[in-house]
């Protein structure tokens, strides 16, 4: 199976999916990474040369996450970070539909549409609509996940209420071992964002389920024929 992980910012593809990917890699799969945004700028006050160095340091740590998990592909489109509402929606679409032309993916994982911050939301609208059932088009799967903060933080009125979960006992530990090589966005405990709170949520989702350690999704669309 292709499958493709379309996330805002570098680390919300392994806070959401990062054990996934990692199982559909050992599985066989083709997983292709997609992070549209740069993903430092909002959040830094230095010089622009020095901005340059802290973007190149998260955007090496994004190739080295994947490539822990088994990602054949990462895509990294340098949207502006926390401002992707300043973006025309159809620039950020069809940025999408290129890649999905290219990789003709048969399950997408990417953002909740509740999230509080406004790149995961935007980012949820641009694949729902990328990847809209037109005559003729290829089936696929669309799964939501969670980011913690952006996901726990959001609006209650949209909660975040999964329906499926996937077993990543077997691979919680890659997971992790990817978190940290985004050394720069892991905070400390108790912040939702921390390994030790990562580790506890793969815990509690997979006791939802009946099993070690899970990631949770929400299925938004799937195409039988």
């Amino acid at each position: 199976m292709n499958v493709m992980v379309i996330a805002a910012h570098p680390d919300d593809e392994i806070l959401g999916a990062g054990g996934v990917i990692a199982r559909h890699s050992a599985c066989g799969d083709e997983v292709n990474i997609v992070i549209l945004g740069e993903g430092i700028t909002s959040r830094i006050t230095v010089c622009d040369s020095e901005k340059k160095g802290l973007m190149l340091a998260l955007h090496q740590a994004a190739y080295r996450a994947a490539e822990i998990l088994g990602a054949k592909n990462l895509h990294l489109l340098a949207l502006p970070d926390n401002r992707f509402d300043t973006v025309p929606l159809l620039d950020i679409v069809q940025k999408i539909e290129n890649l999905a032309a290219q990789y003709t993916p048969d399950i997408i994982y990417t953002h909740f549409h509740g999230d509080l911050n406004i790149d995961h939301v935007i980012t949820s609208r641009a694949v729902m609509t990328a990847f809209r059932p037109l005559p003729g088009a290829e089936c696929c799967q669309i799964y939501a996940f969670g980011v913690p903060s952006a996901t726990g933080w959001g609006y209650q009125s949209e909660g975040f209420v999964p329906n499926v979960f996937i077993d990543i006992s077997q691979t919680l530990d890659k997971k992790m071992d990817a978190l940290n090589e985004y050394e720069s966005e892991m905070q400390r405990w108790p912040h939702a964002r921390s390994l030790e709170a990562v580790k506890s949520s793969a815990r509690y989702w997979g006791s939802m389920a009946g099993i070690e350690a899970a990631e949770p999704f929400i299925l938004l669309r799937k195409v039988i024929k």
